[in-house]
């Protein structure tokens, strides 16, 4: 064995850096760079070839996929759109209709006073319970009554003088005929008739005055509560009911007490009177009212497009009192009507219409009559019958006459196809 000399290759150029006459002279090295070429050619070949392969596997799956696409694209075209469908039904015997009210009571009056005076006292406080005839005030009217007291002396001066005309005129009516004459006859007769005339007068006023004496005491005109009061002890008070002028307390009576409300135009044919009613208010939780309809306007405001009715309730425990906002209930008939969802219309030019699905899955537009919307519920009157198969949220792209594939919904939420 040849002893190994760690130098032999020491001063070897190398392969890479070497040009032709180093490749000559040094054979070795040039064999070490023929192979390192060598690989590197095959290395570059297969990765062209794998590029090459993966762009025809990634061309031939874009293909197929574009003709599957294609495929499901013409089959989806030609085939029926898929619609949800609900049937038509009867509406319900009645239906529920709840509108805001306001209460207002039975009566409601503001107490004024008939004579000039001051208060001299008051015995009546806002929330208290009156009864009819009740005294809740007193008024002092020093100039009422000195006009009393004069009336009743001109009164008794015009009496003192009917006497003396009277007496007068009987002595000259007895008296023989040749001593007085017819016409001192007839004068007397006239001062005796003036006499009882200005009598009469003076009378009416003693009476007028009188009676104005009774509004010195300021009653209650019914049964009822004091809402407010706006008198004090000594305040000066002023006959009349003018806008200067200030009110002395103001009363209502709430058993019953009335509930007004508005009814839309579409209900109002419905609310007649003695219609049931019931009202519920939230600040009394837990209870109903019931009462009826009383009266209604008659007639559809210009303005608001809204029926005014007026209901009755028993307040015997005035657990409502006038102003309060109140729900009010009613049960609206609605025989021969047919219900539908509010999604199934479609509104186009010619008014509201229901896409209608028969048996074999063809599409027909009716028009249809709205009576009453209830949100997401609608009664219709014509066009549909109870049991139609009608196509919620249809396309627009659907035409009449179309055909397509039903999908039964419940409650607007769609379900399984149907089995043809």
């Amino acid at each position: 064995m040849l002893p190994h000399d760690s130098n032999a290759h020491k001063d070897e150029p190398r392969p890479d850096a070497m040009n032709v006459e180093q490749i000559q002279a040094h054979p070795r090295a040039a064999k070490t760079l023929y192979k390192t070429g060598r690989q590197l050619r095959t290395f570059a070949a297969l990765v062209a070839m794998a590029l090459i392969l993966g762009f025809l596997i990634v061309h031939h799956l874009k293909a197929s996929d574009q003709a599957d696409l294609a495929a499901a694209t013409k089959e989806s075209s030609s085939a029926p759109r898929a619609v949800d469908v609900v049937s038509a039904e009867t509406a319900p015997a009645s239906m529920p209709l709840t509108l805001p009210g306001e209460t207002a009571a039975w009566y409601e009056s503001v107490i004024y006073a008939r004579v000039d005076g001051y208060v001299a006292n008051w015995t009546a406080n806002i929330g208290d319970h009156v009864q009819k005839g009740q005294v809740l005030a007193t008024i002092d009217t020093p100039d009422l009554d000195a006009q009393l007291v004069a009336a009743k002396a001109k009164l008794k001066a015009a009496d003192a003088l009917v006497e003396f005309t009277k007496s007068t005129y009987e002595r000259w009516k007895n008296s023989p005929t040749g001593v007085v004459s017819q016409q001192e006859r007839e004068a007397k007769r006239a001062d005796y008739d003036s006499a009882v005339a200005q009598a009469g007068l003076d009378q009416a006023d003693v009476d007028r005055y009188t009676t104005l004496t009774a509004f010195k005491q300021v009653t209650a005109p019914y049964d009822g509560i004091i809402t407010e009061r706006r008198i004090d002890i000594g305040n000066l008070v002023t006959a009349g009911s003018t806008s200067n002028t200030t009110p002395l307390y103001r009363i209502v009576q709430d058993d019953p007490i009335r509930v007004f409300v508005d009814v839309p135009q579409s209900a109002a044919s419905d609310v007649k009177v003695d219609l049931p009613a019931h009202i519920t208010a939230s600040n009394v939780p837990n209870r109903i009212f019931d009462g009826k309809v009383a009266r209604t306007a008659d007639a559809i405001n210009a303005q608001t497009r809204t029926l005014h009715v007026e209901v009755d309730i028993p307040n015997p425990d005035h657990a409502l009192v006038s102003g309060m906002y109140v729900d009010v209930g009613f049960e609206l008939p609605t025989e021969g009507l047919v219900q539908i969802p509010a999604a199934a219309l479609v509104f186009r030019s010619g008014g509201p219409q229901v896409a209608v699905v028969d048996k074999d899955g063809k599409v027909s537009f009716h028009k249809v009559t709205i009576v009453r919307d209830g949100g997401n519920a609608v009664e219709i009157s014509s066009g549909i019958s109870a049991g139609d198969k009608i196509s919620l949220n249809i396309s627009s792209q659907i035409a009449d006459g179309e055909m397509v594939e039903m999908h039964i919904s419940t409650d607007g939420a769609p379900n399984a196809p149907t089995q043809k």
